[in-house]
């Protein structure tokens, strides 16, 4: 695995933060061009990514002192700490208040971001897994089982590895939901909803291949909040689904205006060539 790309002299270009960079340039790309789209404000899209960003990494090193019982100013700015879980619900309410104060209707432009979340977190799996940063499963003697002896968590022994399980169904599940969201959009909610589900879905079948401590039973921490999100998303679906649809808006009225602008000039300029 390669933990570090390039070193460009004492700073060295890190496979886990190239990736990590690469997740939130597509999910900008991908959010801005939905907006744009259903004719909301784009430019809301690099805000709401930050958002993500600063809340998910806020409610990581939150959920990491409760866990621990207390956190050091050093480890505020490491890269240990960043629990899952944690850092969802940091993104997650990151993002509701941007999207809130925004101009953009609440509900349509959660239900954009909700299906990008796994697009993204696909991606950061990679870096994962080029990192070799201890995400991988147990001992496998499988075709495509691998050690990662450059890893930053070394294992000579070869293991499942778990990233690219969770890539695989990530960009999976990512792609079912996109392909049916001009079909749900009219629903409001229903897109974060299905979201929430296969969230939870993704990350309960990947802690199979995890070496995770075990919470309760055969159980991991992950494993159970999964379920409460996998119950949250078919609440919130079942409550979107018993709304009346949502007739999308007429185009904005300055667009009209300039497209009326536009037919008078043409008609105007065919008389004129009448008249010659």
């Amino acid at each position: 695995m390669y933990p570090t790309i390039v070193h460009l002299g004492p700073v060295g270009i890190h496979s886990y933060g190239l990736m990590l960079a690469t997740a939130f340039i597509t999910s900008v790309f991908v959010i801005q061009h939905d907006l744009k789209r259903r004719g909301f404000v784009p430019d809301l899209a690099a805000t709401i990514v930050v958002a993500a960003a600063v809340g998910g990494i806020v409610g990581a090193k939150i959920y990491a002192a409760l866990l621990d019982g207390q956190i050091t100013f050093a480890e505020l700015f490491s890269t240990s700490g960043l629990v899952w879980y944690g850092g969802f619900i940091g993104g997650c309410l990151g993002v509701i208040f941007v999207v809130v104060r925004s101009p953009n209707p609440t509900l349509a432009t959660i239900d954009i971001v909700g299906p990008v979340v796994l697009l993204g977190y696909g991606i950061g799996r990679i870096g994962c897994l080029l990192a070799g940063d201890g995400d991988y499963g147990p001992p496998s003697d499988l075709p495509w089982a691998m050690p990662f002896p450059n890893g930053t968590v070394p294992t000579d022994v070869p293991v499942h590895p778990t990233p690219i399980y969770e890539t695989l169904m990530s960009f999976a599940f990512f792609g079912v939901i996109w392909s049916q969201r001009l079909k749900w959009e009219s629903f409001q909610g229903t897109l974060f909803g299905a979201s929430l589900i296969l969230l939870g879905v993704e990350r309960f079948i990947a802690e199979f291949w995890r070496v995770t401590p075990r919470i309760v039973g055969w159980m991991t921490a992950a494993q159970m909040f999964s379920i409460v999100a996998f119950i949250l998303g078919i609440g919130i679906v079942l409550w979107a689904r018993s709304r009346p649809p949502v007739v999308p808006e007429a185009v904005q009225p300055v667009e009209a205006e300039a497209t009326s602008e536009t037919s008078e000039t043409a008609s105007s300029k065919r008389k004129r060539r009448k008249r010659r």
